[in-house]
């Protein structure tokens, strides 16, 4: 007798399954193009995809004054957010490690690609590409990586040697 019932409950649910199934909530559409442009903004350690523009240290500390300042401390000396600057010496030993710019990342292109997307914090992606090659041209020279008369843009910021660029495991996604 229980057989039956337990029948009809699964021809219910499969009739209503099916029709769940025939409806779409209809929600957005298929992106252009265009739209993923906008956000197809990743740069490689070679710099492939990095955009023109332009920027020197001194350029950098003015937008650094106005933009970074309040989170990175002065000179990127960190508080209340991460120390930018600093650090040298101190990935390896017992003392612990000070992950900077200058002491830990491998590409300057990186740098670049994440100060881009995501800085400042309250307008990410907000900085143009001279304002963004600048602040990183400011960091790079308080971290003693480029000339305080250096000028950072798609040639020259791929070209930068990064202290820490041997202290990563490459990774190939090619199959």
């Amino acid at each position: 007798m229980s057989m039956p019932r337990h029948l009809s409950t699964a021809a219910a649910l499969l009739c209503l399954s099916t029709a769940a199934f025939a409806e779409t909530p209809d929600l957005g559409h298929p992106a252009t193009l265009e739209e993923i442009a906008v956000w197809d903004i990743s740069i490689g350690p070679d710099g492939a995809g990095l955009p023109p523009g332009n920027g020197s240290p001194q350029q950098g500390e003015a937008v650094y004054a106005a933009k970074c300042l309040p989170c990175h401390g002065e000179k990127g000396s960190g508080k209340p957010n991460d120390q930018l600057v600093g650090g040298l010496g101190t990935l390896t030993g017992d003392q612990p490690a000070v992950k900077t710019v200058g002491s830990f990342w491998p590409y300057a292109t990186t740098l670049f690609d994440y100060v881009r997307r995501a800085m400042p914090f309250d307008a990410p992606r907000s900085l143009s590409n001279d304002e963004v090659y600048a602040v990183c041209a400011y960091i790079l020279q308080l971290n003693g990586i480029i000339d305080q008369s250096a000028v950072m843009n798609a040639q020259t910021l791929a070209k930068v040697q990064m202290p820490n660029r041997d202290g990563f495991v490459p990774f190939s996604r090619q199959k």
